[in-house]
């Protein structure tokens, strides 16, 4: 009888757990669900794109090429739908195939389909306020791009949810993250410390989920209805802003910092930037724009102004604000915050104590000084700077790099004269390219010929020739977490880039993972002798140091 209440009470609890299950499905489906944006009637729905020439098309005043570059190139304007609409319909195979790598990544990130199905609720219900933080102008943008969308992910949302939700994937992606994947750097020079005394900004964009992702980039010029017109350099699907610069010579770039894991949807990064680089024509205008909106990671802006003549930092987190300009004619951002307020805030301590991002900045600075005098080349080799402090060899792709050999896009920005450089392929030590923007925004509908200006490119790294490139490719096939070791041979991965920490901590793991324990620890003892990025990364291999000793003992 005992035995019969206690199943039965089983049982009922088990109801009890698969209908509470069922009924946070159903909850979080209809919180979650957005709704699409009310947009105005236009024509170009029912046109289509025209190929005038392969690789170029044009729908009305809006045109998509490809340049010999490798680069994409993109013109929209008009109202934000329509443009959105535009933007779609020219990059359509760009945008389908974007969303196909990203979610084959997750998939390689969370190869289970149980947890992936925990994680699409979880960023359905952590989003579920997504669209009242996003401006109606840019709902409407996003919209138009989801009419090109593919069908083939609706079983996770519809298209417009999908897209919406992808631009906050950067912030949640960043917020989560311990595997390196945002590491960026940026900097800027004017009046004493460039060459002509012009502002000059550089950066890298270290956002890394897969060569795939990274494959297609475009550099898109705006013409919008209300406010400047801009350039970008983007991909697929994206309309907000990671690096740009507009018709005023204001320029735009990221740099994530330190953020705890946040709790609801705010307005993303991107789409902050996005605004500033549409509406703001000074550093003070930017920053009342950056003021006015709730985030939900922590960033910083470093905005450049041919009207300041400067460059500052507009550092936001999601509860305060902070602006942080150099007492010299320069100003370096790595991945922490330097303002009096939020410079001093624990999780930023901690960040900089722990992280690769002081040692960046400390390189920076020290190859600022040394140059003394700026230029746009001077600024292109910074980038590309593979060294560590004192010019030390740290290992290629060491997060304490300046070129960490992950980079989506490098710029440089020379915001008076209206000229940006973007790199091209293998991450920026592929030529820099160089668009000028008066040029560009004079001439709406061009034949299909080649707009960068082609007497101002900046060559190609002579490390492409390097009789250890072919070895670091081989090497970054293990670098990152999401991607497969199961043919990892410890040997071959310590050859191929020996002066690194991260291929004897690699090496070391292998041994380590197959129980073989007195080969892992002479190698981790190795890793440790090297300049480590992450205080992390180093307690990881004293702690598997001490697992193996106990494990011989």
């Amino acid at each position: 009888m005992r035995r019969r209440k206690i199943f039965r009470f089983l049982g009922f609890l088990l109801l009890a757990v698969v209908v509470l299950g069922v009924a946070l499905v159903v909850y979080v489906r209809i919180v979650s669900r957005v709704a699409v944006p009310e947009v105005p009637v236009v024509a170009i729905v029912n046109q289509e794109r025209m190929e005038v020439e392969k690789n170029f098309y044009t729908l009305g005043n809006n045109w998509f090429r490809k340049s010999e570059s490798g680069l994409y190139e993109l013109y929209v304007e008009g109202e934000p739908f329509e443009r959105g609409v535009a933007n779609g319909k020219l990059t359509q195979e760009l945008v389908q195939y974007q969303e196909e790598v990203f979610n084959r990544q997750i998939h390689q990130l969370v190869p289970s389909d149980v947890y992936l199905s925990v994680l699409k609720y979880f960023v359905g219900w952590f989003n579920r306020d997504l669209d009242k933080h996003v401006p109606e102008e840019y709902k409407q943008e996003i919209y138009g791009i989801a009419q090109s969308a593919s069908h083939e992910f609706d079983a996770i949302a519809p298209p417009y949810q999908r897209m919406l939700n992808y631009h906050a994937a950067h912030d949640i992606g960043h917020a989560l993250q311990n595997m390196a994947l945002v590491g960026c750097t940026s900097f800027a020079t004017w009046a004493s410390r460039s060459e002509d005394h012009s502002l000059i900004i550089g950066r890298n964009f270290d956002f890394y989920v897969g060569d795939e992702f990274a494959r297609d980039k475009i550099v898109a010029f705006y013409n919008p209805s209300s406010g400047y017109k801009f350039m970008m350099v983007t991909f697929g699907g994206m309309t907000g802003v990671l690096s740009g610069m507009n018709d005023q010579g204001l320029t735009v770039t990221l740099n994530a910092a330190k953020s705890e894991i946040p709790t609801a949807s705010a307005t993303p990064v991107s789409i902050v930037a996005r605004e500033i680089l549409q509406y703001a024509a000074t550093i003070d205008e930017a920053y009342a724009i950056a003021a006015k909106r709730k985030m939900f990671v922590s960033e910083s802006f470093l905005i450049g102004s041919a009207k300041d003549g400067r460059a500052s930092l507009i550092e936001k987190s999601p509860e305060d604000i902070d602006r942080y300009d150099s007492q010299e004619d320069y100003i370096i951002s790595t991945n922490h915050f330097q303002g009096k307020d939020l410079g001093q805030q624990d999780v930023n301590i901690e960040h900089i104590n722990n992280s690769a991002s002081r040692y960046r900045y400390e390189r920076v600075d020290e190859l600022l000084r040394k140059n003394i005098k700026n230029s746009v080349t001077k600024t292109a080799g910074l980038l590309r700077n593979r060294l560590g402090v004192m010019d030390t060899n740290i290992g290629l792709g060491n997060e304490k790099s300046v070129n960490q050999l992950i980079a989506h896009h490098a710029v440089i920005f020379q915001p008076e004269k209206k000229l940006v450089w973007v790199s091209t392929a293998p991450w920026q030590l592929g030529k820099f390219v160089c668009y000028d923007l008066n040029v560009v925004f004079s001439n709406r509908l061009p034949s299909n010929s080649e707009i960068y200006e082609d007497d101002r490119t900046i060559a190609a790294d002579s490390f492409l020739l390097d009789e250890r490139y072919p070895g670091y490719l081989k090497f970054s096939r293990y670098r990152f977490p999401f991607q497969s070791r199961s043919d990892l041979n410890p040997d071959s991965i310590v050859h191929w880039n020996p002066d690194s920490y991260h291929a004897y901590m690699l090496a070391g793991d292998y041994f380590y993972e197959h129980e073989e324990y007195a080969k892992a620890i002479p190698v981790y003892e190795r890793g440790l002798e090297k300049e480590i990025a992450t205080q992390q990364e180093r307690l990881h291999m004293l702690k598997n140091i001490q697992h193996c000793k106990d494990k011989l003992k």
